[in-house]
């Protein structure tokens, strides 16, 4: 199933995650019960993948990513509509913590910053903070922009036609 993508508007290439006065490279310096709020908030690239629906092989636990999205995806942005009070809308929404990292790695996307962290791995050029634009996941083809669908779109006994390789 294929729709037909809109045209965009010129991108606003401020960044809707603050990013400003951080330290230097502080996620290859600091561990992450260490950092601020807004340290660990900038480790966001901004993909948008997290926020796609996943399915579980039960027998095998291998997890797949969807283009089916969380009903507070925005396609454009890749980001949360409602970060501050998503757990009002999606209740099981996960919010991802220096403690709780470890128990979600199996389903977080490879090219996730957190996961990249967290096993001692460097970002991607294109991250936001090593590139200071955060158009460049974007550019990257790493993130969701344009090629997703709500989950209000599409029934849940579907979401397997809508399965997408990772990394993407």
């Amino acid at each position: 199933m294929s729709r037909p993508i809109p045209p965009r508007a010129p991108v606003d290439r401020s960044d809707p995650i603050d990013r400003s006065g951080l330290r230097a490279r502080f996620w290859e310096k600091t561990a992450f019960d260490k950092l601020s709020n807004r340290e660990w908030e900038a480790l966001c690239d901004g993909c948008g993948k997290c926020c796609l629906n996943k399915l579980e092989d039960e027998d095998t636990g291998e997890v797949a990513l969807t283009r089916v999205a969380c009903r507070l995806l925005d396609d454009a942005t890749c980001l949360c509509s409602q970060y501050p009070i998503r757990k009002q809308f999606v209740p099981d929404c996960i919010s991802l913590t220096a403690d709780s990292i470890g128990d979600h790695m199996y389903w977080l996307p490879q090219t996730c910053a957190y996961r990249l962290v967290y096993e001692g791995r460097p970002l991607f050029p294109w991250h936001p903070l090593i590139s200071g634009d955060p158009e460049t996941v974007h550019q990257a083809g790493v993130s969701v922009r344009g090629m997703t669908y709500s989950e209000y779109e599409i029934a849940d006994e579907d979401w397997e036609e809508h399965i997408i390789e990772e990394p993407i």
